[in-house]
């Protein structure tokens, strides 16, 4: 037995011989008679004490400390100390239990800062000896836990043997704990579980409930901060689901967890498991149960590359800056310990089902035993294990100097010398190249590993999201990817690994998402709305019913998925339609989805089913709404084909809904002798319709016989016939669980919301060929029939439109009502800014108010009439029916603001600045203006508004 003092080597220079000087007389004045032992020892402690204040500090606040440590054989008083540790199971007193590790724990950490300075131990004894004081205290900890229960009544009695202190109930040790690999300052990693019907609790209790407090407890031993610090960091979290679960879990609900939504990054934490304190046998047969779980034997290539993901999640961002010693994070940077573990451990997943000899907790001892089997070369093995064991002394180091949990290199020279004397290197420059060697040297072998395969990380850097604490360099990467929670998202990227929602449940499922992740997030990024992309992704993704058809889908079609992410960013009224309605999506399944956008030729349901029908309306409207929308964003679509595809959708859904509605009043009232027409006006009635335009309609109804009455009801035309229309309205606009389609306004008809909701035939006729005041007659050159009860009904219909039109107007009257109309909307609906394209000067209103007069005053001698402003002014110009300058200023003016106005009303609510929105957005409606910067574009809108007005007040002279 030799006595540590007679032992120690110094580790290295004196990195500050006044802080050293400072230090020896404090120690000397401090442990009194005991200074000769100091005196003798102090060349091997003053490099350590001159670095490091956290072990100055423990040598000054107990006299006796040092003297007696220097004194011993280090094995010896090692034994003592586990010894001590143990026997405070059986204190009485709960604080005095805490006071008593935390001293003990001063100790240990003294000891073993020494003996590995010193040239003592290695690596496996220093870590041994921290890994057997973390099982005593945890022994120890449970052992006053149960007590405390036992005190309240809630326990019956503290067990005693290989049951532990509370039959049933055990700790799992994991990570480099259960490895017996723990670092100078690290946290202990342990799960609890317990099985309720063994333990010992009084009647009338709970068991979860006992089971959480003694995980409680455990804190408040051991982790809590007092005046005599802590013994250990605890870290529950890597039990199944730490986030919705308690810090204590049912064996039951464990196993079930793993055997459903386990994930791989959990097999390989399990690797390192073995039961720690408490029920020793219960927690044997528990790791027994989960072998097949993490050493699977038959492996698919999904389930090999899923595991070869958790090496290709990781990235340099700045390879620089990453494989210097300045800064370096030695456990989870580039180079570091955390890619030898996932060297070792990703080939232990793959090889180990099959080849039990694989199968090793501790890392070196498995990567030896990889070696001997061929699959790491020996260069590869010693390379290696020589640098695991410089990092971990580096990171001991690192953390030895304020008892920190850290695992980097500082930053400042002065603060990384004083790592680099107690890992023996006086010189800064020696010893920042000699670390950026073993980085490089591990990352380039670890960079080898499943070589060629799909990235997984980001050209922005690294994206973890294994294990269940936030990675510092994914978080680092989700901020320069511009989101502004990257905490949050990293959070819910893992609670999808956690199979949280359906789409992620299945294993399958989960493999794909690993792969699609980097992609949702450069996707997102690449949107410049990255928080918005997500965030409406995520309930998207959330309201999946399954997820494996869809991620197949997208990791196939990468340019789809790109778009689907760019509606999530860019048109909020898509992504909510996708988030409630997942089956939207099918809608860009179809093979022709970027063909001519055509729509069915019949709708899908019976007319004699007037509720049926109205579901059924809501989903087509949904489905194909949705993929105008996606064309319009995707710039496949132009204004004129938006328009269109729109209208058509409209006649198709007015063209089912009709007969219903007029099925559904026969059912009612009984068959009415007569025929009705339905008319769709404004933007409707143009073909200009846009995502968000209402329908403006008008019902005609002509009676067989003008006495005639419904066959059950007895109802007159001007009854029946209003009925209709109402029942029409309510298919089209009420809300259903299918959801709602558009807005009608009636208000454009006869007398308007004076006149009946029906307008007969012959009052049509009259109205607009005595009463109609030119604004109405405007609202007529958009009047389209778009549904009626007879072909010979329809062009009966479509003629008394086309006499109401081409009766003759005094040009100079006309002027006057439309310039009057239109300064009354100026005064009252004045334009909000320049993006309004609608109401300000030179907007929409403009060119359909100048187009809507040349066609009234031109009809009656044979001008052409066309609902479509587009289409009416290019036939006003090829009849020289106007000024072709003015002609054709309008008629750019009116594509470029149709093509802009269709973007914006798929993407934005209504008063949104497109000058706030992001840089993509505000490209993507430069390209629908035809031009290739946003700036550009404003200039090209404003001249193209100024000509068109200025053709306006040219065309519309009084």
């Amino acid at each position: 037995m030799t006595r540590l003092l007679e032992r120690l080597t110094p580790c290295g220079p004196v990195v500050d011989p006044k802080a050293a000087e400072r230090a020896h007389e404090a120690i000397v004045r401090r442990v009194g008679e005991a200074a000769p032992l100091v005196e003798a020892a102090w060349p091997a402690l003053a490099p350590i004490f001159s670095a490091s204040p956290y072990l100055t500090g423990l040598a000054r606040r107990n006299g006796l400390r040092l003297p007696s440590i220097l004194d011993s054989d280090p094995d010896a008083r090692l034994e003592q100390i586990l010894t001590t540790a143990e026997a405070a199971a059986a204190e009485p007193d709960f604080e005095t239990a805490r006071w008593l590790l935390r001293e003990l724990k001063a100790d240990l950490h003294l000891l073993t800062a020494l003996a590995d300075l010193g040239g003592v131990w290695d690596l496996d004894a220093v870590t041994g000896a921290l890994t057997r004081f973390a099982d005593a205290t945890l022994h120890a900890a449970l052992a006053q836990a149960v007590r405390l229960e036992v005190a309240r009544g809630a326990l019956t009695h503290v067990g005693e043997g290989p049951d532990g202190p509370a039959p049933g109930l055990f700790c799992v040790a994991m990570g480099k704990h259960g490895a017996f690999e723990l670092n100078y300052s690290s946290d202990i990693d342990f799960s609890i579980f317990y099985a309720p019907e063994a333990l010992p609790v009084a009647e009338g209790v709970e068991p979860q409930g006992v089971a959480v407090r003694i995980a409680n407890h455990l804190g408040r031993l051991l982790a809590e901060r007092t005046a005599d610090g802590y013994v250990f960091r605890i870290d529950l979290r890597l039990r199944p689901d730490p986030s919705s679960t308690p810090p204590a879990m049912p064996i039951d609900a464990a196993l079930d967890y793993y055997e459903s939504v386990g994930q791989n990054w959990e097999r390989a934490a399990h690797i390192k498991a073995r039961i720690a304190a408490g029920d020793l046998a219960r927690g044997a047969a528990f790791l027994a149960e989960l072998q097949p779980f993490i050493w699977r034997k038959n492996l698919d290539f999904a389930a090999i590359a899923d595991i070869h993901s958790i090496k290709r999640q990781i990235h340099a961002y700045k390879v620089d800056d990453r494989l210097t010693a300045k800064g370096a994070d030695l456990k989870l940077g580039r180079g570091g310990i955390r890619e030898i573990e996932f060297f070792v451990q990703t080939q232990q997943l793959i090889l180990g089902g099959r080849h039990p000899g694989l199968r090793g907790p501790r890392t070196l001892d498995a990567l030896a035993a990889l070696s001997e089997a061929g699959h790491v070369t020996p260069e590869d093995r010693d390379y290696l294990i020589a640098a695991y064991r410089d990092l971990r002394a580096l990171e001991h180091r690192a953390q030895m100097i304020a008892d920190d949990q850290t695992h980097k290199l500082p930053e400042s020279d002065a603060d990384r010398k004083k790592v680099a004397a107690l890992w023996g290197h006086g010189v800064l420059r020696g010893f920042d190249a000699a670390v950026g060697r073993i980085l490089k040297g591990v990352n380039r072998r670890y960079g080898a590993l499943f070589k060629g395969e799909e990235a997984l990380s980001s050209r922005f850097g690294s994206l973890v999201f294994t294990g269940v604490e936030d990675d510092p360099e994914t978080l680092a990467t989700l901020k320069r990817m511009g989101f502004s929670h990257p905490e949050r998202v990293a959070a819910t990227i893992r609670g999808w690994h956690h199979g949280h929602i359906a789409a992620t449940r299945t294993e399958r499922g989960r493999e794909l998402f690993t792969r699609l992740a980097p992609r949702l997030l450069d996707a997102a990024n690449a949107t410049g709305a990255p928080d918005d992309a997500f965030n409406r992704f995520s309930d998207f993704f959330a309201g999946l019913s399954s997820g494996v058809q869809i991620q197949s889908l997208f990791l196939a079609q990468p340019r789809l998925f790109e778009l689907i992410v760019e509606v999530m960013a860019f048109a909020p009224r898509l992504a909510s339609t996708l988030a409630r309605r997942p089956t939207a999506l099918d809608a860009l399944l179809d093979p022709a989805f970027f063909g001519p956008m055509e729509m069915p030729r019949q709708v899908p349901w019976d007319p004699a089913d007037f509720e049926g029908a109205m579901d059924a309306a809501r989903r087509l409207f949904r489905d194909q709404s949705f993929r105008i929308g996606v064309r319009v964003i995707s710039g496949t679509a132009g204004a004129r084909d938006a328009g269109a595809a729109f209208a058509d959708l409209a006649d198709l859904i007015v063209g089912g809904l009709a007969p219903a509605a007029l099925a559904e009043v026969e059912r009612l009232g009984g068959a009415f002798p007569g025929q009705v027409a339905v008319v769709a006006l404004g933007k409707a009635g143009s073909r200009e319709m846009t995502a968000k335009s209402d329908l403006d309609l008008m019902t005609l109804y002509a009676a067989d016989d003008a006495a005639g009455q419904s066959a059950i009801k007895g109802w007159a035309a001007d009854s029946f016939y209003a009925r209709f229309t109402q029942r029409l309205t309510s298919a089209l606009s009420a809300p259903t669980g299918e959801g709602t389609l558009y807005e009608v306004d009636l208000k454009l008809r006869p007398s308007g919301t004076k006149g009946p909701v029906a307008v007969s035939f012959a009052a049509f006729e009259d109205y607009y060929e005595r009463e109609a005041e030119t604004w109405e007659l405007q609202a007529l050159t958009r009047a389209r029939v778009i549904w009626a009860s007879s072909p010979a009904f329809q062009a009966r219909a479509e003629a008394a439109i086309a006499v109401a039109l081409r009766r003759p107007r005094d040009p100079k009257t006309t002027a006057v009502d439309v310039l009057e109309m239109r300064q009354l909307m100026e005064d009252e609906r004045p334009g909000k800014g320049d993006w309004d394209l609608k109401l300000t000067a030179g907007g929409l209103v403009d060119i359909e108010f100048a187009a809507q007069f040349l066609q009234l005053v031109h009809a009656s001698s044979g001008g052409p009439l066309a609902q479509n402003t587009g289409e009416a002014l290019a036939a006003l110009g090829r009849a020289g029916l106007g000024d072709a300058a003015a002609l054709a200023a309008l008629e750019g003016a009116w594509r470029l603001e149709q093509d802009l106005s269709q973007l914006l009303k798929v993407a934005l609510e209504d008063g949104h600045d497109p000058d706030t929105e992001p840089k993509a957005f505000r490209a993507l409606l430069a390209r629908a203006g035809g031009v290739r910067e946003f700036r550009s574009l404003k200039t090209k809108l404003a001249k193209a508004k100024a000509e068109a007005r200025a053709a306006f007040e040219a065309v519309v002279k009084a």
